[in-house]
């Protein structure tokens, strides 16, 4: 081997890696793109059978079958946030309803059981505190600039959202109207003599991803039922508006979960404000965070081992990884979107690459 031959493979190789860190580089600055793309093919998928119901049957033009189907979605999506007025209604009388010295009080004997229970006393933790010049530090470094710089924020969020909607809905209606859209598009970067690669790639995705957006369906409506019993054993108000909510969250890998269930823990204890605490409100709370240790062991130990081995046919241990990677590049909406996009690069590589040993071991279960 001379050394023209191995200069030229070093070459290469920097080419390659260069060009890798571009790509993601490249992809990293485009997340949002790339997220809306995700959501609006969901959409489109979740879509396309009243788009074919329409057209089939009914005998719409495709056009207005799109746009009612459109119209519907939207409809459904606008159902789903009124039902949430109702609770937020709810949990603000309850607030204004609430009894702030009572609240002082029992935070007050909580502090003295606390100090009790690791042996100190009052005194000595008002001159821990005067020693280290808590209350000063805390004065000082108090800046109130912070007032503008979080109003800005929330108008730059409601901002994004609506580019946000406004660019989903967009994509989604052509990705609709023209189910071979983004296919046709993606030929236009592959050889003649690659294409059916591709029509099979585009095909085996569709199939895959419906069976697992199928799969999360029922995983949410599993968690969905068990969190609305629990609920409605313990007597909360706007249980299945509850239930809905915290279960959704569950559409957000590992880190969903915990929310959802701080936030149905959460709003139980509010929906009893004012009752006495030890036999009220804590036994409800505790009904609750049983009915949610249920749901979340069922859909750990049956929900998503079925989901990944049957839909999108990858080791829950392979998934763990790729979505907390993906979370680490792409925060919520890399977990979000980690599985379906894992799931067509596999396919992917194993229509063009399945020669290669790697891919196949990696590929051997699609």
């Amino acid at each position: 081997m001379t050394s023209k031959i191995i200069s030229k493979g070093i070459l290469r190789a920097v080419a390659i890696i260069v060009g890798v860190v571009l790509l993601g580089y490249f992809l990293f600055k485009i997340q949002s793109v790339l997220a809306y793309l995700a959501i609006a093919a969901v959409i489109a998928l979740l879509g396309r059978p009243v788009v074919l119901f329409l057209r089939r049957k009914l005998k719409f033009p495709n056009t207005l079958a799109v746009i009612l189907t459109m119209v519907f979605m939207l409809v459904i999506f606008l159902g789903i946030l009124a039902l949430f007025i109702p609770l937020i209604s709810e949990q603000s009388k309850n607030l204004s309803l609430l009894d702030i010295e009572a609240l002082k009080a029992d935070v007050n004997t909580l502090y003295l059981q606390i100090l009790e229970y690791f042996g100190a006393t009052t005194d000595n933790v008002t001159h821990l505190i005067e020693d280290s010049d808590l209350e000063k530090n805390v004065l000082e470094g108090l800046d109130l600039g912070f007032i503008p710089d979080f109003l800005n924020s929330f108008v730059n969020i409601l901002s994004n959202f609506s580019i946000g909607l406004f660019s989903v809905l967009f994509i989604s209606f052509f990705f609709l109207k023209d189910s071979k859209l983004f296919q046709n598009g993606m030929l236009t970067f592959v050889p003649d003599n690659r294409e059916s690669n591709l029509v099979k790639s585009v095909d085996k995705i569709n199939g895959l991803l419906s069976r697992y957006f199928a799969g999360i369906l029922l995983q949410l409506f599993i968690l969905f039922v068990i969190y609305t019993i629990a609920l409605l054993i313990a007597g909360v108000e706007n249980a299945i508006v509850i239930a809905f909510l915290c279960a959704l969250f569950n559409i957000i890998p590992y880190i969903g979960p915990i929310i959802g269930g701080a936030i149905m823990i959460t709003l139980t204890m509010t929906s009893f404000l004012g009752a006495d605490f030890s036999t009220v409100i804590l036994p409800k709370a505790l009904y609750v965070f049983v009915g949610l240790i249920i749901g979340q062991l069922i859909d750990n130990f049956f929900s998503q081992p079925f989901i990944f081995s049957t839909s999108v046919k990858s080791h829950p241990l392979e998934i763990f990884l790729v979505i907390i990677i993906a979370g680490l590049v792409f925060g919520i909406v890399g977990m979000v979107v980690a599985v379906p996009g894992y799931t067509a690069i596999k396919v992917i590589l194993k229509e063009f690459l399945a020669e290669n040993s790697v891919v196949k071991k990696l590929t051997r279960n699609l």
